[in-house]
């Protein structure tokens, strides 16, 4: 069962931007994958926000980063507030998340993208970097199956109950991490799996979305909270439930969240309330994983891309294999 949430048509992202923002995570992933197993973090992800930024600023659209590499002191381009696009077109709020696994990418580990999400102005959550409590499970689940404040043990009861099968058919993604420790014991007490990852908490989320082809059911735990609104988008597309909570445990957080416009620091956000709107999502692998495959240099000069790329008025999603043979657009030299 899908939610369906309604939009008016003056909110509706023009559909040719679908692909233009394509564009955008196809040439950020290229210019990482060039350092990939090179070791240096800093470059591959400074390579990918150079070429993201690029390409932003070619884009009919006046658009405002909600999501970024930063706040303004923090991050010299894409940080949040800063203004991309031709300053034309329709006025959209913009997240990105340019080189997401970047110690993927820098170590040639399998997981790494480059991603980004547009959506109507006003409509994303403007999350700070904070850490923030994560649950997500795929669609087709009645509202409020799993709750935030359940334990693991009792959400994956819940979410075996609702799928008709005992809690060991219940596999759940959590991010390997000693914080986990405590998330990983109770999944494990009541049978199901844990299937640990050690970056890409965005992808993490998407595979709940496809259980049938990740035997992904469940994901559970803490990470960022802007790679938590590019993950809400993509279930927004695809469908799916999500809840997440804002870790804001000294007074600085809760202050620099409130100037944000979060007014509540214990609320829990669903999709709905960080993804409004007609919504844009893209992903381009850069180091070949069980979401996407990675860039690949030929020898004969071309370069292949995988993209995924949803939108959620409509509820597609396209996978998008594309050969680049015209190679200046990707400013290699």
């Amino acid at each position: 069962m899908s939610t369906h949430i309604s939009v008016p048509p003056q909110a509706l992202l023009e559909r040719i931007l679908t692909l233009e923002i394509v564009r955008v995570t196809e040439r950020a992933a290229v210019s990482s994958a060039r350092l990939r197993g090179h070791g240096n973090e800093k470059a591959a992800d400074q390579a990918a926000v150079d070429a993201m930024r690029r390409e932003l600023n070619k884009l009919p659209i006046e658009g405002t980063i909600v999501i970024g590499e930063g706040e303004r002191d923090e991050a010299p381009m894409l940080f949040i507030g800063e203004k991309v696009g031709m300053n034309a077109g329709p006025q959209v709020d913009i997240a990105v998340d340019p080189l997401e696994g970047t110690t993927l990418c820098a170590k040639n580990m399998p997981g790494s993208i480059a991603t980004m999400a547009m959506a109507d102005g006003g409509t994303l959550l403007h999350a700070p970097d904070v850490y923030m409590q994560k649950l997500a499970i795929g669609p087709g689940y009645a509202k409020g199956v799993v709750e935030l404040d359940a334990t693991p043990a009792e959400n994956v009861r819940r979410l075996a109950k609702a799928k008709g099968v005992q809690p060991d058919g219940i596999t759940v993604l959590v991010l390997d991490r000693p914080r986990h420790a405590s998330i990983i014991e109770s999944v494990r007490s009541t049978g199901a799996a844990v299937r640990l990852i050690t970056d890409g908490d965005v992808a993490g989320v998407i595979h709940c979305a496809d259980p049938d082809n990740t035997g992904v059911d469940m994901y559970l735990g803490t990470g960022g909270a802007p790679e938590g609104v590019l993950a809400a988008v993509a279930l927004r597309c695809i469908g799916g439930q999500m809840q997440c909570r804002l870790i804001l445990d000294s007074g600085e957080k809760i202050e620099r969240a409130a100037k944000m416009g979060v007014n509540d620091p214990k609320m829990i956000y669903g999709i709905e309330d960080m993804a409004r709107g007609d919504c844009l999502f893209a992903a381009t692998g850069v180091t070949t994983g069980s979401l996407l495959s990675g860039v690949k240099f030929r020898k004969d000069g071309v370069i292949e891309t995988e993209t995924v790329v949803m939108r959620s008025v409509t509820g597609t999603v396209r996978y998008i294999k594309a050969e680049h043979r015209e190679l200046a657009k990707f400013h290699l030299d």
